[in-house]
């Protein structure tokens, strides 16, 4: 297995992925918390802020210049929502040691300054400084108003802020205005000293890694100064049956209508994530989906038509582009499908292109080193260590009795359509 764990205190691991494919050694911390309307700005706008200096050096030009001195080395941060995590998430990209020009211990000077833009960031009597914050609140605050632009990202989002509605994974990543005008420097400061002492760390180091690099994290002045923290927090919600599927329109001004469809999956199989991928691959993924052959091909309905498996909350989200008038023709074609599908309309080489499709995506997992971290991060966060052999095992085990089950538990939750 080429990912090592190391516990380094209760709540904070280690991730050491060793690999020869890449000329880069690859950084990245992730803290994760469980999403809630009272942190979900603060987390948003904490991570813009933190980027923007270090006690060492206290700014972004400063952390800029350190980078270029690493032979141009690459940071990047953001957030992302895991079921009801909120993930915030550092990276920092060097080149290996073995290919410098000279004998240098690049991987460390990453490693400290990945740590102390996320563990020792610069602040002033323990508040963060007043002009960044207020530059990073008119950042975060155009990117919230700008969400309404994409009309069909805007259409799912809100698909699931219905579906979730009052629930953690209801919210928007990014967080809310309202809120964000609230948050002053000192009050961010607090709340970012609380959730380093409580989220759940993981560290991940992808390249050619010795046992310094494990060493280092180990003995490492901020790593130190963290606490120990119990993280066991339900990954997944229990689900009920809806009796009538939501029905929700919106109007914005679109050229195009945008319908997306959450469907609920209602099934404890043992391996119901794995199924289900198989299963919406059938149904929505690719030209030759089901979705796609008969919606868009076949019926020309859709500009676009497919579906998404949302693995942490056991949910598929369809997702079509269609002409405002071809509303109800589209539905039924849809729902056409999804009865087709129950009732095994569907033949063993469409599962064969599906596991395909699938296998072909899992092979892309070792060929990036940030894909690849992402799947072990996953793996911790839903609590399970499936290696990438094992996963493509666990695909090509899928039988055709087991996606009848499947679709057999699916059922309609909301239908969104947003229209002019």
């Amino acid at each position: 297995m080429r990912e090592e764990i190391i516990d380094i205190k209760e709540g904070i691991k280690f991730h050491k992925i060793q690999t020869n494919k890449f000329k880069t050694n690859l950084f990245a911390i992730f803290l994760n918390t469980p999403i809630s309307k009272e942190n979900v700005t603060k987390n948003a706008l904490l991570t813009s802020v933190l980027r923007r200096g270090t006690k060492e050096l206290p700014s972004q030009e400063l952390i800029s210049k350190t980078l270029e001195n690493m032979y141009g080395a690459g940071f990047d941060c953001g957030i992302e929502k895991s079921g009801d995590y909120h993930t915030i998430k550092f990276y920092l990209e060097v080149i290996n040691d073995e290919f410098l020009p000279k004998k240098e211990d690049l991987s460390k000077k990453a490693l400290e300054l990945l740590l102390s833009i996320v563990f020792d960031p610069f602040e002033e009597n323990e508040t963060f400084k007043e002009e960044y914050l207020e530059q990073e609140k008119e950042n975060l605050k155009q990117i919230i108003e700008g969400k309404i632009d994409n009309k069909s990202t805007y259409a799912f989002e809100r698909c699931i802020e219905e579906m979730y509605k009052g629930k953690p994974y209801g919210l928007y990543k990014y967080g809310y205005i309202e809120d964000l005008e609230k948050i002053t420097s000192k009050e961010l400061y607090k709340y970012y000293l609380e959730l380093i002492q409580n989220c759940k760390i993981d560290i991940f180091a992808s390249g050619e890694l010795d046992e310094k690099i494990t060493n280092f994290i180990k003995n490492d002045k901020n790593i130190n100064k963290l606490e120990a923290r119990k993280f066991d927090y339900d990954i997944e919600d229990k689900k009920e049956e809806v009796k009538e599927p939501k029905i929700i329109n919106d109007s914005l001004e679109v050229t195009q209508g945008k319908l997306v469809i959450g469907l609920d999956v209602l099934s404890d199989e043992e391996n119901v994530s794995y199924i289900t991928m198989v299963y919406n691959t059938i149904l929505g993924v690719g030209a030759n989906s089901k979705l796609f052959q008969n919606v868009r091909e076949k019926a020309s309905l859709a500009y676009t038509c497919g579906s998404n498996y949302m693995k942490r909350k056991k949910i598929i989200l369809i997702r079509a582009g269609i002409e405002i008038e071809n509303y109800e023709k589209a539905m039924e074609i849809i729902k056409e499908q999804l009865e087709n599908i129950k009732n095994g309309k569907f033949t063993d080489e469409e599962i064969k292109n599906a596991k395909n499709l699938i296998f072909a995506n899992i092979n892309n997992i070792e060929e990036e080193q940030d894909t690849e971290i992402t799947y072990y991060l996953g793996q911790e966060l839903a609590k399970c260590n499936i290696t990438i052999d094992e996963y493509r095992q666990k695909i090509e085990q899928v039988s055709k009795e087991e996606i009848l089950k499947i679709a057999n538990s699916i059922k309609i939750n909301t239908i969104y359509f947003l229209k002019d």
